[in-house]
């Protein structure tokens, strides 16, 4: 008797030691919580590429981030240069455009609200929301499959997380419902104890570092109207008008139908003096460019031409999904 209670003894403790030495997923994705929620800051490169239809956009990334609320991300697109910078601090979320020497202020949830591929809590939150989230071991270190949250975008679905063994993300590829890829980003460096200096994430001193190195000149006439390859059924162009401006030009498309809209098309130039427009929505991407995506619109900035779509008969999706159908640029005098 006493000798099968030795062997079942050491039965049970072999049992429990083989269970104690095989993490869980959610022991993994406890300790990559606890990892990023203890950093004082970080500041990441990264290569991110985003398609759309034919068209794919490449960009140089650089997301810092500041205990508690404070982040700041360069997106610079590596075929023409243009940077802009989304930046949140204590007094709110600021799009910046230094070629037009522009700023755009949100009373905005972002970076919380929707996800994003290059923000490091972002990318958490979404392997935590996920009830279903799937993990897969292998000798290079773990992947993740989380559902991900484009609220202006639902048809990307989720993503691809990889880490390496000691819990270093390494890439994230983000798919649509039809499992093609519509985000890559790939990490390049970590700087985990990242500090920044004092003015670091204010507006005015991101606004006179950034337009110093990226400065735009008045774009002129516009050759031609850009017009939408996407229109909802029964859409169609009513009107088109060219208006002539001090500073260039402005061409108003009108389009009737069931799902009626009014797209204008405006050159731009650069302000003399630093302009911060207050303004609402949320941002999203749009032709290699961010957006501000509300209600009943979206706009955004362009290789010097501005766009601003509105209707009041569709929705803020719908809108979107227009304007990321115009995937030619005008070319400018």
């Amino acid at each position: 008797m006493k000798k099968i209670l030795n062997v079942l003894f050491i039965f049970i403790c072999v049992i429990c030691l083989t269970g104690c030495g095989k993490k869980t997923k959610q022991d993994i994705v406890n300790k990559i919580d606890k990892k990023i929620n203890n950093l004082n800051g970080y500041k990441i490169e990264a290569k991110m590429q985003i398609v759309n239809g034919e068209d794919t956009y490449n960009y140089d990334v650089t997301t810092s981030y500041q205990k508690k609320d404070n982040y700041r991300v360069s997106l610079r697109n590596t075929t023409n240069n243009h940077e802009q910078i989304i930046l949140k601090n204590e007094d709110g979320v600021y799009v910046i455009t230094p070629r037009i020497n522009k700023s755009f202020k949100f009373q905005s949830n972002w970076p919380y609200n929707s996800s994003q591929a290059y923000i490091l809590q972002s990318i958490v939150r979404d392997m935590k929301n996920d009830v279903n989230l799937k993990m897969k071991k292998n000798k290079d270190g773990y992947v993740f499959i989380s559902k991900v949250n484009y609220r202006n975008t639902p048809n990307i679905t989720y993503q691809k997380i990889f880490f390496d063994n000691n819990l270093n993300i390494e890439k994230i590829t983000v798919y649509d419902k039809d499992n093609n890829a519509q985000i890559k980003v790939i990490f390049k460096s970590f700087d985990l104890k990242a500090k920044f200096k004092k003015n670091y994430f204010i507006l005015e001193e991101n606004m006179n570092m950034a337009t110093d190195d990226d400065q735009i000149e008045n774009t002129g006439v516009l050759d031609e109207a850009v017009y939408p390859t996407y229109l909802p059924e029964g859409t169609y162009l009513d009107t088109e008008k060219t208006v002539d401006l001090d500073s260039g030009s402005r061409i108003i498309l009108t389009f009737a139908g069931d799902e009626s809209f009014m797209l204008v098309e405006e050159t731009l130039a650069k302000s003399d003096d630093i302009e911060i427009v207050p303004t609402s929505g949320d941002l999203d991407m749009v032709l290699g460019t961010i957006a501000i995506v509300d209600d009943t619109s979206v706009s955004w900035q362009n290789d010097g031409v501005s766009y601003y779509l509105v209707s009041s008969t569709m929705s803020s999706k719908e809108l979107v999904e227009v304007a990321k159908s115009m995937s030619a640029i005008p070319i400018s005098k």
